[in-house]
């Protein structure tokens, strides 16, 4: 598959996933339908592993451990609960902003250099989610909308935990389809006990538009999702890939205008574009160094 392909595939994917979760969150406890969600997806996953003969175990467990908390677990908790509150298409625009919460995780855990282009655009990034609220939270000050935005973004925040812990799964020698399979299992299995910790009920409702959800995100958003993606940063690297962040949140917003009645303003569409703008500074390329002058022969 040729790498626009891929790309395209991971966007609209992506993209449209946020608008098929709306369709969940008021129907079960947010900890019951993220279960159904990851459990579906870790027996696809690693069913389809089995049956092709390259299931594996990780070379090591306890940032597989890590790794499904944060991108199987809790992150979901905080998104879900986001789309509860605010329109699924914001959610995916907080959402984007993890590339520059990458960038300072990555100092953080590995001591990678901050750039002077993360700083920017985070200053961007923040100015948009800002402008896009602005409503909100500076003419009503509604309290949902700022529960829904820290949700959102405690989501994103263990999501790039979880980016750090599948970089150093990489490093130890657990490929990322092998870890995404069993951290999808092992985000199933503690989602399950805070189910029964929390009394939730394991409810069956009786919505068709829940199920085909939950097939939706189990089956396409997770594995083929995250098949794409990886594909894709196989072949382009993670900066070119990072591009998807850029674009899944303009058709997020598209979808959730269409299906839940998002109403645009000036100061919206402005927040959009700089968060958009701050996601091209952090992802685009470097000019390369210039080469220095050949020496002069006498």
């Amino acid at each position: 598959m040729a790498n626009a392909a891929l790309l395209a595939a991971t966007v609209l994917i992506w993209g449209t996933t946020w608008i098929a979760i709306s369709f969940q969150v008021d129907a079960v406890p947010v900890i019951v339908s993220v279960f159904y969600r990851f459990a579906l997806a870790a027996l696809l996953m690693l069913g389809g592993l089995a049956a092709l003969g390259r299931l594996r175990r990780p070379a090591a467990w306890p940032f597989v451990l890590v790794q499904a908390l944060c991108l199987f677990c809790f992150n979901f908790i905080g998104l879900y609960n986001a789309a509860a509150l605010i329109p699924s298409g914001l959610v995916s625009v907080i959402f984007s902003l993890a590339s520059i919460f990458n960038a300072v995780n990555a100092r953080l855990f590995f001591g990678d250099r901050i750039e002077s282009r993360t700083l920017l655009a985070g200053a961007l990034g923040a100015t948009g989610i800002l402008l896009l609220f602005w409503h909100d939270l500076a003419i009503s000050l509604d309290p949902a909308t700022l529960r829904g935005i820290g949700w959102g973004v405690l989501g994103t925040l263990f999501f790039s935990w979880g980016n750090m812990a599948s970089r150093r799964n990489s490093a130890l020698g657990t490929d990322p389809v092998t870890a995404n399979a069993w951290g999808m299992a092992i985000g199933a299995l503690v989602l399950l006990g805070l189910a029964a910790a929390t009394r939730a009920p394991l409810s069956l409702p009786p919505q068709p538009a829940f199920w085909l959800a939950l097939v939706y995100l189990a089956a396409i958003g997770s594995v083929v999702g995250f098949t794409t993606y990886l594909l894709l940063v196989a072949r382009i690297g993670s900066a070119g890939a990072g591009y998807a962040t850029v674009l899944f949140p303009v058709v997020a917003l598209v979808a959730s205008t269409l299906f839940e009645g998002y109403h645009w303003s000036p100061t919206a569409l402005t927040g959009v574009l700089f968060a958009g703008l701050g996601n091209l500074v952090m992802f685009g390329r470097k000019r390369p160094a210039a080469a220095p002058p050949a020496a002069v022969r006498g």
